[in-house]
């Protein structure tokens, strides 16, 4: 059960540890599928979803918005929207300009953009406000999702930071944003916000939304971490079990059926030279402990002093169940120096 909540960065926003992931609703899972989860998770106490405007993924015309949707139908089945901190997200820079009416180039948070996405994922998600609203990368070119940055980028043209906190502060006054956040941010980008919103009176920014595992705690190493304590901004971890690889169902080649890596072949961020070494070193430290592995890093992400909220994603209940129930388990002293020495000898092998 999930009793104790904390609170996110400096707002009056108190989430639940582990928060509700929904990226799966639409493509992997049926509307009815992504209410049975709704269902078991505020049974648990979970009152944190997040979701996004392109959801489902993987991201593409057919599904984009189905997420949305699907929580939108449960709301309005349920009557529970006052009962649940819901999180969206807006496309930072990208060519999906399926998700945006005319003929655009590129998604952009610029003033009529985050006017139209707002104004669709409140229409999708059937209520009139969104409780934290996160751009989900950058508007301008940064390394993403373990890429790298190319330097003759850096003379591409960005909104501005102070112009993009203006066009959501348009939204907060208005009622229909509570607060906001980043994902897939940069030391550079929370520190660039936060001082325009400082000198300017714009909204201020209160999480970030980063990938954080056991093969990934750039977080930690990258200088995130030191910004967002000293500045109050709530991490939400994503990929807390790497997609999946540190559950060990991809281990020595397995492909399970149905599973992510099968239907899609999208998870090559965790597929680095010396990832498989590295997970099979921790799923076999989770045994050692006598632990499920999927449970062992969860737990590691919840434990973390800096954690605003886990997001767990499952395709079936008996996941989702498993996730919730290793908020329960006690991290000791011994898991977390065997950790720190791995981490040691191949520090975040995924970033």
């Amino acid at each position: 059960m999930q009793d104790t909540k904390r609170r996110l960065g400096t707002s009056d926003l108190h989430v639940t540890a582990c928060c509700l992931g929904t990226m799966t609703w639409g493509e992997q899972n049926t509307e009815a599928e992504g209410h049975a989860q709704m269902d078991y998770a505020v049974e648990q106490g979970i009152n944190f979803f997040d979701t996004a405007e392109m959801y489902a993924v993987p991201p593409r015309p057919e599904t984009q918005g189905s997420t949305e949707k699907i929580i939108g139908s449960w709301f309005k089945k349920t009557g529970k929207r006052k009962d649940i901190i819901l999180a969206s997200k807006i496309n930072g820079r990208s060519p999906m300009t399926w998700t945006r009416d005319g003929d655009l180039p590129l998604t952009r948070q610029t003033r009529a953009q985050v006017d139209e996405a707002v104004e669709k994922s409140l229409k999708r998600l059937q209520t009139d406000y969104i409780d934290l609203y996160q751009l989900h990368w950058p508007d301008r070119p940064v390394g993403l999702f373990g890429g790298r940055m190319k330097q003759e980028l850096y003379e591409t043209e960005y909104e501005p930071f102070e112009d993009i906190l203006a066009h959501l502060d348009r939204h907060v006054k208005a009622g229909r944003i509570r607060h906001i956040g980043l994902s897939n941010e940069t030391p550079y980008g929370v520190m660039r916000f936060i001082a325009e919103s400082e000198a300017r009176g714009l909204p201020r920014v209160q999480s970030i939304q980063n990938a954080y595992s056991l093969v990934n705690r750039t977080f930690e190493d990258g200088g995130l971490e030191e910004c967002c304590v000293r500045e109050q901004v709530s991490l939400l971890a994503y990929s807390p079990l790497a997609q999946g690889y540190l559950t060990g169902k991809y281990r020595d080649g397995a492909l399970p059926k149905g599973s992510r890596k099968q239907l899609f072949d999208r998870l090559q961020r965790y597929e680095t030279p010396p990832a498989e070494k590295t997970i099979n070193a921790y799923v076999d430290l989770a045994a050692r402990h006598g632990v499920d592995a999927a449970q062992f890093a969860v737990r590691f992400c919840d434990s973390r002093p800096f954690m605003g909220s886990t997001i767990i994603g499952a395709t079936s209940l008996d996941q989702l169940k498993a996730c919730i129930d290793a908020f329960q388990l006690n991290w000791t002293e011994s898991m977390e120096e065997d950790v720190n020495a791995l981490h040691l000898q191949q520090p975040s092998p995924c970033p």
